[in-house]
């Protein structure tokens, strides 16, 4: 099971199209953006005032760009927002998927992404050809690294938390899948520390490419 934005699509793929709005401002707004569409997820989990994750992602585009004075008026913001469906795969994605899909593994997406906004970013990626399930926290009404998020997996996929192998960049995510009780690999594509969250990943790797060496198929 996959984290979505910033493990299998890279959500920073924006930049080039926040400079040519804002000419050298692509890459500290992106970067804004991103934070900040993190950080009003856990507060309105902790509030209990869900959004769904497409106004959320619109409401953070909008503190950065007035964080950064940069004027935002409806055309870049639908431009901006469109660009969100289009989120470019990370290089090595396409190929693990597929290693892992011939080892017959079953393979499924956990996004904090409305469905309005998986559907065609999977669909126009291609993914769907590797990734039979993919689920969306909307239907829990709140963020992870809630349990209740995890929990939708386990009852979506109708097996145990300890057959799910969970897979995120975010390792704040991994953390709380491992907590919940999932095996977690965390992509740890900047050599950041582990958050110090009392649940570490049980595999920290630097790329996807690494992921099917590390799963053990049973023989049957």
């Amino acid at each position: 099971m996959f984290d979505a934005y910033g493990t299998l699509f890279d959500v920073h793929s924006v930049v080039e199209l926040c400079d040519e709005l804002w000419p050298g401002k692509g890459l500290l707004l992106s970067q804004l953006w991103r934070a900040k569409q993190l950080e009003y997820s856990w507060l309105r989990s902790l509030m209990r005032r869900y959004q769904d994750f497409a106004k959320v992602t619109e409401a953070a585009l909008g503190y950065a760009c007035a964080a950064l004075e940069l004027p935002l008026d409806d055309r870049r913001r639908r431009t901006l927002m469109a660009a969100y469906r289009e989120l470019a795969t990370f290089p090595e994605v396409r190929d693990a998927l597929a290693a892992l899909k011939s080892a017959k593994i079953r393979l499924a997406i956990l996004s904090n992404g409305s469905p309005a906004m998986l559907r065609p970013l999977v669909d126009r990626s291609g993914l769907g050809r590797s990734i039979g399930t993919v689920l969306s926290v909307d239907p829990r009404k709140i963020y992870k690294p809630a349990p209740a998020v995890y929990r939708l997996a386990v009852e979506r996929l109708k097996v145990p938390k300890s057959a799910i192998g969970f897979v995120s960049s975010n390792c704040w995510d991994a953390c709380g899948a491992k907590s919940f009780g999932f095996r977690t690999f965390w992509i740890n594509r900047s050599g950041a520390p582990v958050d110090a969250l009392g649940a570490a990943p049980d595999h920290v790797i630097r790329s996807l490419a690494e992921l099917p060496r590390l799963i053990r198929v049973p023989v049957s």
